[in-house]
């Protein structure tokens, strides 16, 4: 069976509004999330078509007044991110069974210069996909289409795990199994996943 990681809230923490909070007092804080996070605009990001400072624009025209909170916190975003500690054991035991792994992420550039470390797990996939390389993102079927005819994969023996509802129904309709990830225990995920074979 062919497995297939989301990274973000699946093998990656990054509890984005909490570290704002830690940063930037309220109500600034909250200025500062509807111009990143909850404006729309944080896909560009993720789809790689923008440049970081052109993005960055986007987020501080939506709050002109928190321009150096917006720049502060974008500054320190890789303080955000964190492998989970299962991440990689889980990866290893699924190896182990005879399972290829592979991911399948929204993310973008400047996260992964940010934090290397978040994604250490990566060597020991057998590959993947990253949204700001192929400037589309889940749930567009196209990445997923990508993503399975980069590795010769099909669908039919493939699982995705994802945190995200609508990213897990996408890849059921090209017709894989899905399983929408709730757990921070990889022994659930495991047993989730190996009870699909």
């Amino acid at each position: 069976m062919n497995v297939i990681f989301d990274i973000g809230m699946v093998l990656v923490d990054f509890y984005f509004e909490d570290f704002v909070r830690s940063l930037v007092e309220q109500p600034a804080a909250e200025r500062v999330l509807d111009a990143m996070w909850r404006s729309g605009d944080w896909i560009e990001l993720d789809t790689g078509v923008l440049s970081d400072e052109e993005v960055l624009k986007l987020f501080i025209a939506r709050a002109p007044e928190c321009e150096k909170h917006i720049r502060l916190v974008f500054a320190k975003l890789g303080d955000c991110v964190k492998m989970r500690d299962y991440a990689m054991p889980l990866i290893q035991r699924l190896k182990a069974q005879g399972h290829k792994v592979y991911y399948l992420s929204n993310y973008f550039s400047y996260l992964m210069h940010a934090a290397p470390w978040a994604l250490e797990f990566i060597s020991l996939t057998d590959g993947g996909v990253f949204s700001c390389f192929e400037h589309i993102t889940k749930p567009d079927p196209e990445i997923y289409l990508r993503l399975c005819q980069r590795y010769s994969l099909d669908p039919k023996q493939c699982v995705f795990i994802d945190d995200t509802q609508k990213n897990v129904d996408a890849a059921k309709k090209l017709g894989m199994k899905g399983i929408l990830c709730t757990t921070q225990t990889g022994d659930e995920l495991f047993e989730q996943i190996t009870a699909l074979q």
